[in-house]
């Protein structure tokens, strides 16, 4: 077959920028490191159609993912039935496999119209990768409605099943950590999901990264079906998950899907300094709680940039966040095929280190300890040297001689 990207392997890779992030991917058992953070920034332009393998994991999924949790009108600003499955149609028609929902997004009602436009028939079912989530209750009065023991887990995932109108999930995520069930029950319980062909993957949503850690191990030790995904926030208005969540997951196999990239739209262009208290958002305090000057800052610095690119500020948005390492796929919350076709705009979105630099340091986070101490690490252990690529200022208190070495 040849080595990857000679002229007689199965790989082909082009000249110009494909080719400089091919050559800068880390030999790891046989592939690349796809996570790479020069590879990454050299890969930014890409299409629907350029699959991604989610974590550790084959399954290959389109490098956005179409969230549903607007599908249905149930809450009152939601999308039709007809408009929800124009997006997904179009979605589908450009390449995109990858779709998102839960099981109490609007009512149960976004399975449903997933289901019935996907789930039940089987040329559209088998091309797409359909992740659902338990843990919501939706039956107030029952406490085993919700959370994540086994007796509530293994009944939403089959209501889910049923809403979808299809055998199997191909992932299953939990929705947010259930601190009053054991973790060994859970993963007991999704391994058993797994091992009786209604779920294909596993992943976690929401959940302090010592908890998946402990997952993940465990797991790893008890030959359970492991997490390959772990679902955040994440967006240039939250990235106090670089502290603890993300290296986890890189470091362990799992591929981020970062929920509300644009922070509930507040990226989206539609907020800015000149227009401050004058828009009303439709998602009322979800929005406005993050209107402040920090969030103007930012928002100034993203629409300067999609000046300068001929792009949207979503666009711009979107692509900061597609481009992080440890990024498989940000999920998409369009209501309209407008939204969405503005959104996958993004995908030929290529910032410049400049501009990707800019964008860095107007949304830089304030980490929680010991990550924002651990920043300095480099300076103490090899200062005014370069590893990895990371160069250390210089260590002021170092000898300075063999002198000063006791």
């Amino acid at each position: 077959m040849g080595r990857p990207g000679s002229p007689n392997s199965l790989v082909e890779v082009s000249s110009g920028p494909a080719r400089r992030a091919f050559s800068m991917g880390v030999r790891r058992s046989g592939g690349f490191d796809y996570d790479n953070a020069d590879f990454r920034k050299e890969c930014t332009a890409m299409s629907l159609d350029h699959y991604v393998t989610l974590g550790r994991s084959g399954l290959r999924v389109s490098p956005f993912c179409l969230g549903a949790m607007t599908f249905g009108e149930d809450l009152g600003w939601g999308s039709s039935v007809e408009t929800s499955n124009a997006v997904m149609d179009h979605f589908l028609a450009l390449g995109g496999n990858f779709i998102d929902t839960a099981n109490v997004y609007t009512h149960g009602h976004s399975e449903k119209i997933i289901g019935d436009h996907i789930g039940r028939i089987p040329s559209k079912r088998d091309r797409m990768v359909i992740a659902t989530k338990f843990f919501g209750n939706a039956f107030s009065r029952d406490p085993n409605g919700g959370g994540a023991g086994a007796k509530s887990l293994i009944a939403a995932a089959h209501e889910s099943l049923r809403r979808l109108q299809t055998d199997y999930v191909d992932l299953l995520w939990m929705h947010a950590w259930d601190r009053n069930t054991p973790i060994e029950e859970t993963m007991r319980a999704l391994d058993d999901l797994v091992r009786g062909g209604k779920v294909r993957y596993i992943g976690f949503s929401d959940t302090p990264a010592w908890k998946v850690a402990q997952a993940q191990v465990m797991a790893s030790f008890r030959g359970l079906a492991p997490l390959v995904a772990l679902q955040i926030e994440y967006s240039l208005l939250e990235r106090t998950v670089e502290g603890e969540l993300v290296p986890m997951a890189q470091e362990l196999g799992l591929g981020i899907t970062p929920w509300s990239p644009l922070k509930s739209g507040v990226l989206s262009g539609k907020y800015g300094r000149e227009n401050a208290g004058k828009v009303k958002a439709d998602r009322g305090a979800w929005v406005e709680s993050s209107l402040n000057d920090r969030a103007y800052s930012v928002i100034d610095a993203v629409k300067r940039i999609a000046r300068e690119l001929g792009a949207t500020p979503a666009q711009v948005s979107l692509a900061w966040v597609k481009s992080r390492p440890g990024v498989s796929s940000p999920i998409l919350g369009a209501r309209t095929l407008e939204q969405l076709e503005d959104n996958l705009g993004a995908l030929k979105v290529q910032l410049s280190p400049e501009q990707a630099a800019t964008l860095d340091e107007v949304s830089r986070p304030s980490l929680n300890f010991p990550a924002g101490f651990l920043q300095n690490a480099p300076m103490f252990m090899h200062g005014g040297l370069t590893v990895n690529g990371v160069t250390a200022p210089p260590w002021p208190l170092a000898p300075r001689s063999d002198a000063q070495r006791p």
